[in-house]
């Protein structure tokens, strides 16, 4: 017993130190959901720190696959506690594998240049990174809803990753990735140069505020299911979703500066938007 409480620990601090978003809205959780999240969260993480910081992201995410296609047949690869903590995760809830695969396979999108060309095509790379995570969460945080509540999680997760997008423009540019389509670049007259330039003009702004529509519908439509999740994970999934939607006002605050400035949400505004989620009728 005392490995796995030391495995979620290691687990509750790497939520904690990349996001106080996702660590403040599930810190609401009974314990065993909210450990099963640490867990969850951990995973992605680790994928997403090969594929970002990795000294050779091909070859440590193909090791990391295929550590994962051994964990699924009973093997705990290495001695990261990571694996431990999921082990009892997939012990104590009705874990689907595809979806970890599905995102593994989102996030090698992002080892090489990532340009996007459509909607379509950034939507789905939308689901596969982020939606995925929703639907890993569903067993854990609403048992056997996983089917009415699958479109509102992918929704929600579409949601989450424009709003990522929105604002780590400039982040993103400095890594080879430019995840705004062509087709919208093209729709409103703003090209790849003037996006390398930084330039934040009214052309920019449109079709910026475009894609954060798009955000603001599936955020709505992500929350028409709400009452389907039980009482204990609905304070927590709706906060994370006004939490991260948050995020797009703040930019428009800052006039648009998403190339040189990582906006975030204050720690009072989120303790505000909480207080005010739990003071609703759930």
């Amino acid at each position: 017993m005392r490995h796995i409480n030391n495995a979620y620990s290691h687990c509750k601090k790497i939520i904690e130190t990349h996001s106080k978003t996702f660590s403040k809205a599930f810190s609401l959780l009974p314990k065993k959901q909210k450990r099963a999240v640490w867990a969850i969260y951990a995973f992605c993480r680790k994928v997403d720190d090969i594929v970002d910081e990795g000294s050779a992201p091909k070859s440590e995410l193909d090791e990391f696959e295929m550590n994962f296609h051994n964990f699924l047949k009973g093997e705990i690869p290495g001695n990261d506690p990571m694996w431990i903590a999921l082990e009892d995760v997939f012990s104590s809830f009705s874990m689907d594998p595809v979806y970890f695969q599905e995102m593994i396979d989102g996030q090698r999108k992002d080892i090489n240049s990532h340009v996007v060309e459509t909607e379509e095509e950034l939507l789905l790379y939308c689901y596969q990174v982020a939606s995925t995570v929703g639907l890993m969460l569903l067993p854990v945080l609403a048992p056997g809803k996983e089917a009415e509540l699958r479109q509102g999680a992918i929704d929600l997760g579409k949601g989450m990753q424009l709003t990522n997008i929105l604002r780590d423009v400039g982040e993103d540019i400095e890594r080879g990735r430019i995840y705004i389509p062509k087709s919208l670049l093209d729709t409103y007259g703003y090209s790849y140069e003037q996006l390398r330039n930084h330039e934040r003009n009214e052309a920019f702004i449109q079709l910026w505020e475009d894609l954060a529509s798009k955000a603001e519908k599936f955020y709505e439509s992500s929350l028409m299911s709400i009452h389907e999740y039980p009482l204990y994970s609905r304070t927590p999934v709706k906060g994370a979703a006004y939490l991260y939607r948050a995020i797009l006002p703040s930019i428009r605050d800052n006039h648009y500066q998403v190339f040189h400035e990582r906006n975030f949400v204050s720690d009072q505004v989120k303790k505000d938007i909480l207080s005010d989620i739990q003071l609703m009728k759930a």
